[in-house]
């Protein structure tokens, strides 16, 4: 593949690998077919009428629970056996016979369950030969479309719940159950709303399809390069302007996308560059970007499909789901902020010249009626719309938005299209449901979850920080190739079960899983979206891994701090509550910043750095008396680097008086 050469506000950065290229590496999703001549027109009538269906039943009414997610599951499977080949090496632009084939028998078995709907009800306890085959089958098609999208984590996770629930009886100890008989099982996890068409799946037939299709055509009007725009215009100039540039846009970009990976392919092809150009190392610059990037599915209002999992897992209005998320949110991105700024003023780095930005005004007055969707959605969602309802009101009011300027207004056969890619874009959280469905319908089956996490409060013995500390390693290892609403399915099931035991409010304990499972994206060894930010900068992965895990040393921290605080999720507080924890926080992780980067005035000596990092650790339980210790120990921090940068001044002072003379 060629280069694609990129221009920002008028300037020409350097040559950088094909984005495409690059996101087919790190992001399975978005490694389909491209088909041309009859699969192409078969495809988009496919994805046409998924989106159609998803309108139609959300207009004017949902079909029963079953027939609902038995259709929505129908679409997405033919689409995934037509766009994503069975093995790698075949060709992603011509169909290949099986996959058709595939496709077909893979769309046919849930509608299995519509066909037959009735007869299926009145049998429910006793299903036939026939409904057992058509079970198998099934649960196959589901776990060979999520290996094809997803990958082999999933599956394998997946397989070994299923392998757990016949081996049960056999096992020793806590993890022993009575057993379930194969027939029983596939009837469990395909004919009742506990396994594949439960609560994940659920939700992915209502309102996560209409979100990501809201997603589309906010992407169809152009918003991502208004807020790319903006973030330029605030950031650009300062100390190490494009990658502040990249926190911000990544921020902005994350209320519309909830995909690490694609956020840093979409972003990052015009911001590492141009942080390569001001001095930073590329490993740093790929850091900032997926550092970035990942904290998007924080958030809100449309943050990571898994938030939405959470509304219906908690029986919590979404609303208060995206209430409760925002300061956690800006708490992330302001960590981020502080270790860019502190990298920045250890290299020396400068700004853009404004003239090479945007100016704010023009931009708002071109384009800025772009944005009005994302408000009024926020505002829906607070006033207690539901998400279903707010989203088709979004997508209304965006296309509206749209038309109000010439250069801004999109074409019908855009709206077409964005239908279509909108249906394609929802395949992976589709499959993900599905297959998470599976491991739920194994721990209801056998009663794992209890077991688990009773075996995990045990393990920490009772102690909240190790049982938080366990939760956190679960959530991180199960988050290394599995999607964030997959994995926090299973640690909501596992982890979260043992903080609640604790008493640890049910919300924090969700939200503390959700984090945990999206910081894997940045995590080494496995990093997509770091790996993703390193293909696009030519950096060296596993090192843009830890540069990304140390710029987001906020996200590590701010999940102990709600848990041990609930204040900070706007739970029984006060407004002077909510100030005290913030300020603390701040202080916290500038600290924190401070001791991983090794600078703050002046670069850090080793003491520096351990007064940093422990005052800054003392500050996550946010109580009187750890934040005073800790306040008194990173203000002895900074007094010390305050008098050595008077030191330096007053030698380089003489230094330069001698030179004059």
């Amino acid at each position: 593949m060629s280069p694609t050469q990129h221009v920002i506000a008028g300037h020409a950065t350097e040559d950088i690998p094909d984005i495409d290229q690059i996101s087919r590496q790190f992001d399975r999703e978005a490694d389909y077919r491209t088909h041309s001549g009859l699969f192409k027109w078969v495809v988009a009538i496919i994805a046409l009428c998924f989106s159609c269906f998803q309108l139609y039943t959300a207009i004017f009414g949902l079909l029963d629970a079953q027939l609902q997610r038995a259709v929505h599951l129908s679409f997405a499977m033919a689409l995934v056996f037509l766009l994503y080949p069975s093995r790698k090496k075949w060709s992603r632009q011509e169909m290949h016979w099986i996959d058709a084939v595939l496709a077909v028998l893979a769309a046919a078995t849930p509608l299995y369950i519509v066909v037959f709907y009735h007869e299926l009800v009145y049998r429910a306890a006793l299903p036939t030969n026939l409904d057992i085959l058509f079970g198998i089958i099934g649960v196959l098609f589901v776990l060979e479309a999520a290996r094809r999208v997803v990958g082999w984590p999933i599956v394998i996770v997946a397989l070994v719940f299923i392998t757990y629930a016949f081996v049960g009886p056999y096992i020793p100890g806590t993890f022993a159950h009575r057993g379930v008989s194969p027939s029983m099982l596939v009837a469990h996890l395909y004919y009742t709303t506990e396994g594949i068409f439960g609560i994940p799946l659920g939700v992915s037939s209502t309102f996560i399809f209409l979100f990501i299709l809201f997603g589309a055509y906010l992407e169809k009007t152009g918003l991502g390069q208004f807020f790319i725009d903006i973030s330029n215009a605030i950031a650009g100039w300062a100390r190490g302007g494009p990658a502040k540039v990249a926190v911000l846009s990544s921020a902005l970009m994350g209320t519309i996308s909830g995909s690490s990976v694609a956020n840093v392919a979409g972003t990052g092809s015009l911001t590492i560059p141009m942080m390569k150009k001001l001095g930073y190392k590329p490993e740093f610059a790929g850091a900032v970007e997926a550092a970035a990037s990942t904290g998007g599915q924080l958030m809100p209002p449309i943050m990571g499909a898994a938030a939405f999992l959470m509304a219906d897992f908690i029986s919590m209005p979404y609303g208060e789901i995206i209430k409760a998320a925002a300061i956690p949110a800006v708490l992330y991105f302001t960590g981020i902020m502080i270790g860019v700024h502190l990298e920045a003023k250890k290299k020396g780095l400068k700004g853009m010249s404004r003239k090479e930005l945007p100016n704010i005004f023009k931009v708002f007055k071109e384009r800025g009626h772009l944005a009005i969707p994302l408000a009024a959605v926020v505002y829906l969602l607070v006033s207690g719309m539901t998400p279903m309802r707010a989203a088709l009101w979004a997508i209304a009011l965006t296309i509206v938005c749209a038309m109000l300027r010439s250069n801004t207004r999109i074409s019908w056969v855009d709206v077409i299209k964005a239908l279509i890619e909108g249906a394609r874009a929802a395949l992976g959280v589709v499959v993900a449901c599905a297959t998470a469905g599976i491991i739920i319908g194994v721990v209801t089956k056998t009663g794992l979850g209890l077991k688990l996490g009773s075996a995990l409060v045990a393990l920490a013995g009772g102690v909240v920080l190790f049982t938080l500390m366990f939760a956190m390693l679960t959530s991180i290892l199960l988050g290394m190739g599995v999607p964030t609403t997959a994995n926090y399915v299973i640690t909501s099931t596992i982890a979260a079960p043992a903080l609640l035991q604790l008493g640890v409010p049910i919300l924090a304990a969700h939200m503390f899983v959700f984090y945990f499972g999206i910081i894997a994206d940045i995590t080494p060894p496995v990093a997509l979206a770091a790996f993703a930010g390193a293909g696009i900068a030519r950096g060296d992965p596993l090192m843009t891994g830890v540069n990304a895990a140390k710029l987001a040393i906020a996200a590590f921290i701010i999940p102990y701090i709600f848990v041990f605080s609930p204040s900070l999720l706007l739970i029984d507080t006060t407004a002077w509550e909510v100030v005290r924890i913030l300020i603390t926080s701040v202080i916290g992780m500038t600290a924190l910043a401070a001791s991983v980067s090794g600078y703050l005035l002046v670069r850090t000596r080793f003491y520096d750095r351990i007064m940093f990092l422990v005052g800054g650790l003392m500050m996550i339980d946010p109580g009187a008396i750890t934040d005073s210790i800790g306040i008194c120990i990173v203000a002895a921090a900074f007094l010390i680097q305050f008098l050595r940068q008077r030191r330096e001044d007053d030698n380089s002072a003489r230094l330069n008086g001698s030179a004059v003379v």
